[in-house]
Order: structure tokens, then sequence, then C-alpha cells
């Protein structure tokens, strides 16, 4: 009971610590698809893996119908606690939508495309699944945080975001039909070292990592490999840049 619990706390303190910390980071990624996909008052979106709720409420501003799920109970409690409709799986999901968020479908399951199906099911007749991943600018800060994710999580895939140049196949694989794609700029900036290990670690991203190794180990290593992007004020700076891709069903 008591290895459970202390479960039960680290998760709740991840999806704090994502509220609080790291969400804001993708701001700009949700601004741009939503402008991108001409999100309004006649639109209905429904985000997978939508974690507290940031691209919905944005949405929900923009006059659209917002629906999401999200696997993890904290995540999905703060989204809730944010008056929006989040339920646990796509499948009990029943109305499609015009637009179809699937930003991180590697937090849904290792076989991408079938997360990608899922989200054409419930996509509308005439409608765009949107994928997002960071781009090759990004990737050598991310390479260097990532690293330890790779290295210390034994066998299997890290949750991460699927890299830009995966996104096509992804999709294709799917079957689905690339129709537009775009990129923007999305900086993780935190106040301090202590922020940036917090947000990071809040990614689910160093999970498995977590799981092989422990949360002190790879919490050392992360903040050593975070080290060369500290500045001299003690903020901490990865540079990141999103790529995301429009498609239909084919």
């Amino acid at each position: 009971m008591i290895r459970s619990r202390s479960i039960d706390q680290a998760r709740e303190q991840r999806a704090r610590d994502w509220a609080e910390i790291q969400e804001r980071t993708l701001l700009p990624l949700y601004q741009a698809v939503h402008e991108r996909v001409g999100l309004g008052g006649a639109s209905s979106l429904l985000d997978l893996g939508c974690r507290s709720g940031l691209a919905l409420l944005l949405a929900q501003a923009r006059g659209a119908q917002v629906a999401g799920v999200e696997p993890d109970g904290p995540l999905r409690e703060r989204a809730r606690a944010r008056r929006l409709p989040v339920v646990a799986d796509s499948h009990a999901t029943r109305t499609a939508h015009q637009v179809v968020t699937v930003l991180e479908p590697l937090r849904l399951g290792e076989q991408v495309h079938r997360t990608l199906r899922e989200a054409a099911r419930l996509t509308l007749p005439g409608g765009v699944v949107v994928l997002a991943g960071p781009g090759p600018a990004a990737q050598d800060d991310f390479a260097a945080v990532l690293e330890v994710a790779h290295r210390r999580s034994g066998r299997g895939r890290t949750p991460e975001p699927l890299r830009a140049a995966e996104l096509g196949e992804s999709a294709a694989a799917a079957g689905l039909r690339t129709v537009g794609r775009g990129r923007v700029a999305c900086p993780f900036g935190y106040a301090d070292l202590d922020s940036a290990l917090r947000g990071l670690l809040a990614t689910g991203w160093y999970d498995r990592a977590i799981g092989c190794s422990g949360e002190a180990l790879v919490a050392k290593e992360l903040a050593e490999a975070l080290h060369p992007f500290g500045r001299a004020d003690g903020t901490v700076r990865l540079h990141a840049e999103f790529h995301y891709l429009l498609a239909v069903g084919s």
C-alpha cells in the first residue's frame, strides 16, 4: 500500500508540474494549429492525448466545440477541473469531429498507425487529422536531454514526440493522405534548473527510464544534460521548433 500511494503521489506531482510548468511551452504549437485549420464557432475539435487541456481551452475560446481523451488519471482530472469534457479512452467517444489532433501519438501506444486509424475513425468526412513533432532544428537540443531517457529505459521505445521526418510515414501507414504542413518555434524556457527538471520529467518521456533506473539517477543525469543550456541569469532554455502535418482519409 505504501508503494502504491508513493506511485500515486508521483503521478499527481507530474500532473501538477505539467499544468504549472510544461504545458505553456507548447502554446505556440496549439495556436498555430488552430489558426491553420480555421478553428472557430462552427468547428468541433477532439484532442487525443489532451493532457490537462490547455489546447482545448484555447479552442473553446475560439468558439469551437471541444472534447478530449486523456488516459492519465491525474492529468484527466486537471482537465475536468477546467470544466472540459475529457474521457479516459477514445472508444468511449462516439461523436466524430471536424478536427482531430494527435500531437503525441506515442503516449497513446507504441503502435502509432493504430492510434492514427482511431483518429481517422473519429474525424467527420471532410475533416482533418493533425500530427506534430520536433523538427530538425530542435533535434540537437532534444537529443541531449532525451539521451538520458534512451540510455536508462532498457528495451522499448520511449513515449517521446514523433520526429518531423516520421510524421508523413506514420500518416501514410495509417491510410491517411498529407494535405498540408507547417512549423512553429516552441522554445522550452524555464525559470531555473529545478523548473526545467520538473517540467521535462512531467512530459512522460522519462517514465520508462524512471521505472527501470529510478528517479534519483534519471534526475541527476538529466540535470547534467541540461547544464549546457543554462544561462547566466539562472534560466534554462532549449531551442525547439515543432512541425505539424494535416492529413485526411485517403
